[in-house]
């Protein structure tokens, strides 16, 4: 399944986004969709027996109700997948064409984010442009910081540039979202914590950056104005024609680009990360509990920004570049940058 967060009206305050279940060219409200399931199908209504409602009304409130809920959301989905499309237009608040509706991040409200620095090719390009090799700490643990909860945008959501900085950068990820808790979980059984994957810009102002790692700490204000998420969040099952390995070596074999402005800057492979996914989530749960709606994102691929690039290739990013990142599977994330509100 591929799941969103929308709005219908653009300028809905950040927490009014409902939570969306693609079916085919129709997004279909979560909450409303359950109501509906649960008036036509007896199965479905013994499965929402003693719940307060049928489906909850954000992505983070399903992954904190856990497999009940997506047992009842798996089958709506059947239920909906039966009638016509223009049938369940008709149904009152059930189902919106995707070009007539505004996506947030999946996630907009998730615990933490963790954001990894898993591609070697990312780590070596970076360094070698400082002159600097890999330090031989990063082959011994994969290693991450924790991002800003507060200043995400979705697909096709404005990102404000920010004024002190003169060099903003893309970094083309995937982020993976933890969908059940857990506390020292092994690696070659992480890969059932994953609720889904999607597509991760990792903005970057890197003149505020070198600043303040300068003094062995960051990055913070060099990262935490704008991450990006989306366009939706993919469940599993459908990544499984491109897994590759199982267990603490599980990987996706995933062509991922960057364009601005058009212009193809990146083309990589998401099967070339060092640490995997189920590798990040057994460190990142340590001594500490995850939580559902946890976010870890995989750090920037190989030649996935214009630190690697260098400026050569092209110019760090201005007001009116438009940023678009391309995952196989994951589909299509784009963001323009518009200049900071005075």
């Amino acid at each position: 399944m591929k799941l969103v967060t929308y709005v219908l009206d653009p300028t809905t305050p950040r927490e009014g986004g409902r939570a969306g279940v693609l079916l085919n060219e129709l997004v279909l409200d979560l909450a409303t969709l359950g109501q509906w399931a649960a008036q036509r199908e007896i199965s479905f209504a013994r499965l929402s027996a003693g719940s307060e409602a049928p489906l909850p009304s954000s992505l983070l409130g399903l992954l904190q109700w856990g497999e009940p809920a997506w047992k009842r959301l798996r089958l709506a989905v059947e239920l909906a997948s039966q009638s016509e499309p223009s049938f369940l237009q008709r149904q009152s608040g059930l189902a919106f064409v995707l070009s007539q509706v505004h996506l947030r991040p999946p996630i907009p409200d998730p615990p933490t984010i963790r954001d990894f620095f898993a591609f070697e090719a990312h780590v070596r390009n970076a360094r070698a442009r400082s002159g600097l090799e890999v330090p031989a700490q990063w082959y011994q643990i994969p290693v991450f910081y924790f991002s800003n909860t507060s200043a995400l945008y979705g697909h096709e959501e404005a990102i404000p540039y920010p004024r002190l900085s003169q060099a903003l950068d893309y970094e083309l990820e995937i982020a993976a979202v933890i969908g059940r808790a857990g506390q020292d979980i092994a690696a070659e059984q992480a890969a059932d914590y994953i609720a889904g994957y999607m597509i991760m810009n990792d903005w970057s102002a890197r003149d505020l950056q070198l600043q303040e790692m300068a003094v062995q700490l960051g990055p913070a204000k060099g990262k935490d104005f704008a991450t990006s998420f989306g366009p939706w969040l993919v469940t599993p099952d459908e990544l499984q024609p491109y897994r590759r390995g199982h267990g603490a070596s599980e990987r996706f074999d995933l062509p991922m680009r960057a364009r601005v402005n058009g212009q193809l800057l990146t083309e990589a492979n998401f099967r070339d990360i060092y640490y995997t996914f189920p590798q990040m989530i057994e460190r990142a749960s340590q001594h500490v509990r995850l939580r559902p709606g946890d976010i870890l994102g995989s750090g920037t691929c190989g030649g996935g920004c214009l630190l690697e690039l260098g400026q050569e290739r092209h110019r760090w990013l201005t007001v009116g570049d438009v940023v678009e990142l391309e995952v196989a599977g994951l589909g299509l994330l784009r963001n323009t940058i518009v200049a900071a509100p005075s």
